[in-house]
C-alpha cells in the first residue's frame, strides 16, 4: 500500500511539473490567435474572444520570415549532419585506437566544453574577419563542424562496443572505413540520435553568433528575425507568437524522428549504470 502511495505521489508530481513546463508554450500558442490589445489586456481571458488568423497571414510583412526559416533549416541540417559524422569518427578513434597522447587529447576536448562560450566570441569573430568570411554562411557552418559534446557522447558509446566485433571484421579483411561505416556507425544510432536532437536545437535557437557575423537580412537566421518584432516603442506580440509557433515546428519534427532511439539510449545508459 505504501509503495502505491509513493508511486501515485511521484506520478502526480511529474504531471504537475509537466503542466508547469508546457503551460507557457500553450499560452503562447493560444495568444498567437489574439489581437495585441487582447494579449496586453489586464485580466483578459485565457482563450481569445475570436480566433484571429491575421497574425499568421501577416507574419511575412515584418521581415523575410520564410527566407530566414529556410536559411535556418538548411544551416541547422548541414551542421547537425557534419557534427554527427565528425563526432562519430573522432569518437571511434579515441575509443578504439591506442596511440601516444590519446587520453591527453580527449582531456583537451573535454576542456573545451568547460570554457564559457562567450569567452570564444571575440577570437572567433576576429578569425572570421581575417578569413573574409563575414556575412557568409561559412562563418556559421565551419566553426561548428566539430562538437566537443558530440565527441564525448559518441566516444563513450563506442567504448561499450566489444573489441571482438571489430577484430573479427579485421580478420575477415574489412578496412577501417568499412568497420566504421558498417559496424560502428549503425551500432551508435542511439547516441547519434541524442547528439542530433541537441545539436539541431542549439543551432536553431542560436541568436548571438548569427547576429554578429551576418549583416544581410536575406541571409539571416530565424532567431534574429524574431527579434525584429520588437519595435522602438511597441512589440507586435501577436506576430511574434505566431512566428515563434511556426519556427518550432522543425524542432518538434526532429525530436519525433529521433525520440525512440533517444529514449532507448537513456534507458540503456541507466541499465548500464
Amino acid at each position: 500500500m505504501l509503495q502505491k502511495v509513493k508511486v501515485t505521489s511521484f506520478n502526480l508530481l511529474l504531471v504537475l511539473f509537466s503542466i508547469i513546463t508546457v503551460f507557457p508554450f500553450v499560452w503562447m500558442l493560444v495568444s498567437s490567435f489574439k489581437t495585441n490589445s487582447e494579449i496586453v489586456k489586464i485580466g483578459g481571458s485565457f482563450w481569445p474572444e475570436h480566433f484571429n488568423f491575421s497574425n499568421y497571414i501577416k507574419v511575412q510583412e515584418n521581415f523575410q520570415f520564410m527566407t530566414m526559416f529556410l536559411n535556418t533549416l538548411i544551416i541547422a541540417t548541414v551542421i547537425t549532419a557534419c557534427v554527427i559524422y565528425t563526432s562519430s569518427i573522432i569518437g571511434f578513434v579515441l575509443a578504439k585506437y591506442k596511440f601516444k597522447g590519446r587520453d591527453q587529447l580527449f582531456g583537451l576536448i573535454l576542456g573545451t566544453m568547460m570554457i564559457p562560450w562567450a569567452v570564444t566570441i571575440i577570437p572567433k569573430y576576429d578569425m572570421m574577419e581575417k578569413f573574409g568570411w563575414m556575412d557568409s554562411y561559412a562563418a556559421l557552418i565551419i566553426p561548428s563542424l566539430v562538437s566537443g559534446f558530440g565527441i564525448y557522447v559518441l566516444r563513450q558509446n563506442i567504448m561499450s562496443i566489444p573489441d571482438e566485433v571489430i577484430e573479427a571484421a579485421r580478420i575477415d579483411g574489412a578496412s577501417e572505413f568499412y568497420i566504421f561505416h558498417r559496424i560502428i556507425f549503425p551500432m551508435s544510432r542511439n547516441a547519434i540520435s541524442s547528439v542530433a536532437i541537441f545539436q539541431f536545437l542549439w543551432v536553431w535557437e542560436d541568436y548571438l553568433w548569427p547576429y554578429l557575423v551576418i549583416n544581410t537580412e536575406s541571409k539571416q537566421l530565424i532567431a534574429v528575425g524574431l527579434a525584429m518584432f520588437n519595435g522602438q516603442y511597441s512589440t507586435d506580440y501577436g506576430g511574434l507568437f505566431a512566428a515563434t509557433a511556426i519556427s518550432i515546428i522543425p524542432v518538434i519534427i526532429v525530436y519525433i524522428m529521433f525520440q525512440k532511439r533517444f529514449i532507448e539510449g537513456i534507458a540503456g545508459a541507466s541499465v548500464k549504470g
